[in-house]
C-alpha cells in the first residue's frame, strides 16, 4: 500500500506543472520523504529476517552454538525493530507526522511545584535528543527560588507531535522534598499539554479582535537585549481561553509571529478535536487543568515506581525515565488507544 503511494508521489513530484507552486511542492516532498522512509525501513526489516534466517539454518545444519547465539541475538533485536514499525504505523493522524509545541505550567504548590516543572521540563528535552529530534526553547518563566512557573518547547521531527501527544494531562510527583528541613514526604502536580506544529499551507483564520496581547520583560537567559526590553509577547485567545506566550526571539515582531502561529496550531488542534471527538482517544483522556486527574505518577518514597494510570504500564526505573526514556510509556498509550477505536465495518 505504502509502496503504491510513494509512486504515485515520485510521479506528482517529477510534474514539471509543480514547478511554479513551491508551496504545493514542498508538501509532497514532504510526504513522500516519510512515505519513502517508512518503505525502506520494512525493506531493510525483511531484508535483516531473511538474513538471520539463513544464520540460524546454517547454525543448526552445522551444530555452531556460536552462530546460533549471534542468530539469536539478531532475532531479539529484530523483534524490537518491528515493535516499533508496528508502533508507526498507528501513527495515521492527519497532525502525526508534525513536530509540537510542549507546554509545561507548575501546578499549586510554589517551589515544590516549580522544581517538579523543571524536572519534566529536562525530561521531555532528553527525549527529544535521544531520538535526534531539536528542541528549542520558546518561553520559560523562571520559578521563585527554584524550578519553573513554565516553558514552551517545540520539539521538531518526523513524528514528534504522533507520539508526545500521549504525554498531555497531569503529571503527579511524590518524594522527599529536597526544600523541607524536616525531610517530609511532598506531593507535586504540573500539567502538559502537547499540540501540532501546523504547516505554513493549513489556513486558520483568527480575528484579532479576539486576541488580547501583552508584552512583557523576558526573565530566562538570552543576553541584555533579551532581558532589558518588553520583547516578548503573550496572547490570549479570548472565545477558547488558550493562552500562548514567546521570548526566545531579539525582537518584538519576531516574538509576536511565533506566538500567532503556536496559537493558530493551537485553534486547530481544538478545532480537530471537537470534529473527532467521538474517536479522539486524546481528547476523552486529557483533562489537562484537572489536578486531582493525573495521567501519570512519579513515585520517588518510600518505593521507586512511574505509573501511567491510563494504560497501567509502570518501570521502577524512575531515573531512567526522568532521563527522557519514555517510549515503553508512549508505545502503551498508543496500543491502548489504537485498541479503543472502532473497527471499519464494525
Amino acid at each position: 500500500m505504502k509502496e503504491k503511494r510513494l509512486q504515485q508521489l515520485i510521479l506528482q513530484s517529477e510534474n514539471p506543472d509543480l514547478w511554479s507552486k513551491p508551496g504545493e511542492m514542498q508538501k509532497i516532498n514532504k510526504e513522500k520523504a516519510l512515505v519513502e522512509k517508512s518503505v525502506n525501513d520494512w525493506k531493510g526489516l525483511k531484508s535483516r529476517a531473511d538474513d538471520a534466517s539463513v544464520l540460524l539454518e546454517m547454525a543448526v545444519e552445522a551444530g555452531d552454538e556460536e552462530t546460533f547465539a549471534e542468530a539469536k541475538t539478531e532475532i531479539v533485536a529484530l523483534e524490537a525493530l518491528a515493535g516499533e514499525l508496528e508502533i508507526k504505523k498507528m501513527l495515521s493522524g492527519e497532525l502525526d507526522p508534525n513536530g509540537c509545541y510542549v507546554s509545561i505550567n507548575a501546578g499549586a504548590g510554589g517551589t515544590e511545584a516549580q522544581d517538579w516543572a523543571e524536572m519534566l521540563f529536562r525530561m521531555y528535552v532528553r527525549y527529544a535528543e535521544h531520538h535526534g529530534y531539536k528542541p528549542s526553547v520558546l518561553e520559560r518563566t523562571e520559578g521563585e527560588g527554584a524550578g519553573i512557573k513554565s516553558a514552551t518547547l517545540l520539539i521538531e521531527g518526523a513524528y514528534a507531535y504522533g507520539y508526545l501527544k500521549a504525554e498531555s494531562g497531569v503529571h503527579r510527583l511524590v518524594r522527599i522534598s529536597p526544600y523541607d528541613s524536616n525531610a517530609r514526604r511532598h506531593t507535586s502536580f504540573s500539567s502538559v499539554f502537547c499540540w501540532a506544529e501546523v504547516d505554513d499551507d493549513i489556513h486558520v483564520e483568527v480575528d484579532m479582535a479576539d486576541v488580547e496581547v501583552d508584552t512583557y520583560r523576558s526573565s530566562g537567559a538570552g543576553g541584555q537585549h533579551v532581558n532589558k526590553t518588553d520583547s516578548a509577547v503573550r496572547m490570549r485567545h479570548i472565545p477558547s481561553g488558550i493562552v500562548v506566550q514567546c521570548q526566545n526571539e531579539r525582537s518584538q515582531h519576531a516574538n509576536r509571529d511565533k506566538a500567532l502561529k503556536m496559537l493558530k496550531a493551537a485553534l486547530y488542534e481544538r478545532e480537530i478535536e471537537k470534529r473527532n471527538a467521538e474517536k479522539d482517544a486524546m481528547n476523552a483522556t486529557k483533562k489537562a487543568n484537572e489536578w486531582g486527574s493525573q495521567i501519570r505518577s512519579y513515585v520517588m518514597h518510600p518505593y521507586q515506581l512511574v505509573k501511567d494510570h491510563r494504560t497501567n504500564h509502570e518501570t521502577s526505573q524512575v531515573h531512567a525515565v526522568m532521563d527522557g526514556e519514555l517510549d515503553d510509556f508512549i508505545y502503551a498509550y498508543l496500543r491502548s488507544t489504537t485498541a479503543a477505536e472502532p473497527q471499519k465495518g464494525a
